[in-house]
């Protein structure tokens, strides 16, 4: 842990490489990020080059985060494991208002991917009928 690690671009870079080799042992999101990504040095260069526009303004970072995961088998529940190490590991790495700041970047982010590649909950009814006028 490194409890005192400002938020800047090699804490970035830190967090990048122990989160990404976490999910590469993953059981259940290892198995799609290992058949997706073909140089893992690349990928996480690039990853630190996302957040860093993120959570710097770094504005360094182009690319597609939409069009990157639309061809891959993901399904809600690998975005909700993929969260779940995120916050192990920003917890681990960066300081309290570091991690609670990186994690609400990436609940954020991971709706709006899910809701782009249709993988959010379906909407409950409020279990109130709805009432239309009738004939008489």
């Amino acid at each position: 842990m490194n409890p005192q690690s400002p938020l800047d671009e090699p804490a970035l870079a830190r967090l990048v490489d122990r989160f990404y080799e976490k999910v590469r042992r993953d059981a259940q999101i290892g198995p799609i990020f290992n058949a997706a990504v073909h140089d893992w040095d690349e990928h996480k260069r690039l990853l630190t080059s996302f957040w860093a526009s993120v959570a710097l303004r770094a504005g360094s970072y182009r690319g597609n985060p939409m069009g990157a995961h639309r061809p891959h088998p993901i399904h809600a529940e690998h975005f909700d494991r993929w969260l779940a190490l995120w916050r192990e590991t920003t917890a681990e790495e960066l300081d309290e208002a570091g991690a609670v700041q990186m994690q609400e970047y990436a609940e954020r982010i991971g709706r709006s991917l899910k809701y782009g590649l249709g993988l959010q909950a379906q909407a409950q009814p409020f279990g109130v009928p709805i009432v239309g006028i009738g004939r008489p």
